[in-house]
């Protein structure tokens, strides 16, 4: 696959912005694994190679166990999770395959995310599903591969 953008230096400020973007997801409370996980599995949903990959690195970076990080796609069931982080990946799963249903944040996904968050740390998750969910559409629709970075 060719990368369509091939220039990044053409894209003045994009990565200013996202960095302020980033600090205010990272100051909000939630453990940085947790929010590494967030951001692999909306990456896995919405078949973002790059994001998965960075995903994969990042979250090794910040701690989390190549067993957990090969098991996100499948957490629902699997004992690696705890319920804050199976909290936090239902509410982004629902936030990210927003047009398989109406209302898919439902009351209940919210619920139990607001039972192990606080709302600081619950809008840092969504801050956190947001900023994944738009460089997975640009990194898809740019067809950036794995392994490239912005410079």
């Amino acid at each position: 696959m060719t990368a369509r953008i091939q220039n990044t230096a053409n894209q003045p400020g994009i990565m200013t912005g996202v960095e302020h973007l980033f600090k205010e997801v990272y100051s909000g409370g939630v453990p940085s694994q947790t929010l590494e996980l967030v951001h692999l599995r909306a990456s896995q949903i919405n078949g973002c190679s790059a994001c998965v990959d960075a995903g994969g690195k990042s979250g090794a970076k910040a701690g989390v166990s190549p067993e957990k990080l090969l098991a996100v796609a499948a957490w629902y069931e699997n004992p690696l999770f705890d319920d804050a982080e199976r909290a936090a990946l239902a509410l982004t799963e629902a936030a990210t395959r927003l047009a398989d249903r109406p209302g898919a944040v439902t009351d209940e996904i919210w619920a139990e995310a607001a039972r192990h968050y606080n709302e600081r740390q619950l809008g840092a998750l969504v801050l956190m599903v947001a900023i994944t969910n738009f460089f997975n559409r640009i990194n898809t629709t740019f067809r950036i591969p794995a392994g490239a970075t912005w410079d």
